[in-house]
C-alpha cells in the first residue's frame, strides 16, 4: 500500500505561484510514477504531469506549456507540483497519484490522495 497527502493549496492571485506537496508512506516507491491530476466542478479529472520516481523523467499534460513543473525528493519521500503564472482556469482540487506505469490515465493509478484545493482569483 502506498498511502499519499497533498498540501499546499490555497487562494491565490492571477499570476501567482504555488508548490504543492505529495508526501508518500507505506510501501518504497521504487518503480512508481507519480502522477498530479486536477478535477474542476463538473468536469474530468486531468491529468495534469507524472514524473518517475527512480529516474526523474517527466511528462506533461497539453495545456501546461511550461508553467508547471514537477519534482521529487526522494530523501523527504515527497512529490512536488510548482506551478506559476496561475490563471483562473487552474482552480480545481489537485490530487497526487501512484502508478505503476507511465500513463496519463487516471484509470492507470492505483493509489490516490485526498487533494488539495486550488484556487485563482481575477
Amino acid at each position: 500500500q502506498v498511502q499519499l497527502a497533498e498540501s499546499g493549496g490555497g487562494l491565490v492571485q492571477v499570476g501567482d505561484s504555488l508548490r504543492l506537496s505529495c508526501t508518500t508512506s507505506g510501501r518504497t516507491l521504487n518503480g512508481y510514477f507519480m502522477g498530479w491530476f486536477r478535477q474542476a466542478p463538473g468536469r474530468e479529472r486531468e491529468f495534469v504531469a507524472r514524473i518517475n520516481w527512480n529516474f526523474g523523467w517527466t511528462f506533461y499534460g497539453d495545456f501546461v506549456n511550461g508553467r508547471f513543473t514537477v519534482s521529487r525528493d526522494s530523501m523527504k519521500n515527497t512529490v512536488y507540483l510548482q506551478m506559476n503564472s496561475l490563471k483562473p482556469e487552474d482552480t480545481a482540487n489537485y490530487y497526487c497519484a501512484a502508478s505503476l506505469r507511465a500513463t496519463s490515465e487516471k484509470s492507470g493509478y492505483d493509489y490516490w490522495g485526498q487533494g488539495t484545493q486550488v484556487t485563482v482569483s481575477s
